[in-house]
């Protein structure tokens, strides 16, 4: 049985009310055959949270997003949601944003490449997309992956076996929107929020697996939580994901003069402390990080990737870069 959302978008209610619903909705696509998945989180208006009400919407800010893509992030859910529900809110189209919102189509964001180039990559989960977003040098495009005949790809299956990246040679494909160059980089500010709350959502996942794990496993007549390197370990871990968690709230607010924040810091760190937390949490189950019966190297996997599509560590040292550029500048004034 699906589980709406919400029944009154005008209620008051806060976004952290919504992870209770987005966990049960999520939960009841996952005991759902693959191809049906869709079906229910568009029923219970996953997809359209922060697209406009013209489309079938609920028009709330991207706040209200944050614990939904938190909750798949933390129950494995292997869709691109984030970027469903980014196109979603930002696509110039109606029609279009209805289709996704309403889970009849499916989309995804190519993170490296431009319309143009031989190669485009790094969408997540590239082979459930029908449409693909790409930057352009006047912003984006949104490219058809179902016309015939179908565009070449390539698949590459270095970071997860079961859900290999793909590279497309999309010059040839059918254009479906054009987005400016601000509407571009409003769905950019948007997705690295999201992204990176769906690495904070796998990292409060795989902490609450090693908390459970390391309270319920007894060896030589005691828990492992009781001692005291594990604790070190576990509040470490803790600390980690507050702070990470601190720099998405600090992203969704706006500075001092009033202007969107970047979401590059939040994602960053987020990538780097999320995948301590889930390579921890693999140590202290014993190494069993990479059984089938504790899946939480599909968590790390999923991090990987948006690390690789960012640039395998490239967004932090562009971070630090950028700070040092800023502060010669103002020492040279």
């Amino acid at each position: 049985m699906n589980t709406p959302l919400l029944e009154d978008p005008n209620a008051g209610l806060r976004p952290e009310e919504f992870a209770e619903a987005a966990e049960a909705a999520i939960s009841d696509a996952l005991s759902q055959a693959p191809e049906a998945q869709t079906a229910v989180l568009a029923a219970a208006g996953l997809f359209g949270v922060c697209a406009d009400e013209s489309s079938g919407g609920l028009g709330l800010p991207l706040d209200f997003a944050v614990p939904v893509v938190q909750a798949a992030g933390r129950l494995r859910l292997r869709m691109a949601l984030a970027e469903q529900i980014v196109l979603a809110r930002h696509l110039p189209d109606a029609a279009l944003r209805s289709a996704l919102l309403e889970g009849r189509q499916r989309a995804g964001v190519a993170l490296q490449g431009q319309h143009g180039q031989a190669w485009v990559g790094h969408a997540r989960h590239a082979d459930q997309a029908h449409w693909l977003l790409v930057r352009s040098p006047e912003g984006a495009v949104l490219l058809d992956l179902t016309q015939a005949p179908a565009p070449s790809c390539q698949t590459d299956r270095t970071l997860d076996p079961e859900h290999p990246q793909t590279w497309w040679d999309l010059s040839n494909a059918t254009a479906l929107a054009q987005l400016d160059t601000a509407t571009t980089e409003a769905l950019w500010h948007d997705l690295e929020i999201l992204l990176a709350a769906t690495a904070h959502g796998a990292a409060e996942g795989a902490l609450q697996a090693a908390i459970s794990h390391t309270g319920t496993r007894v060896q030589f007549g005691a828990a492992l939580s009781t001692r005291q390197a594990v604790r070190h370990w576990l509040a470490r871990m803790k600390l980690y994901h507050e702070a990470s968690g601190a720099a998405i709230a600090r992203a969704l607010q706006r500075n001092e003069w009033g202007q969107a924040r970047s979401g590059r810091s939040a994602l960053a760190l987020n990538l780097q402390h999320g995948a301590f937390i889930i390579e921890k949490a693999m140590h202290l189950h014993g190494g069993m990080g990479f059984t089938w019966e504790l899946p939480l190297h599909r968590a790390l996997r999923e991090l990987r990737a948006i690390d690789a599509a960012v640039g395998a560590g490239g967004l932090a040292r562009g971070l630090g870069r950028d700070f040092i550029e800023q502060q010669q500048l103002k020492e040279a004034a």
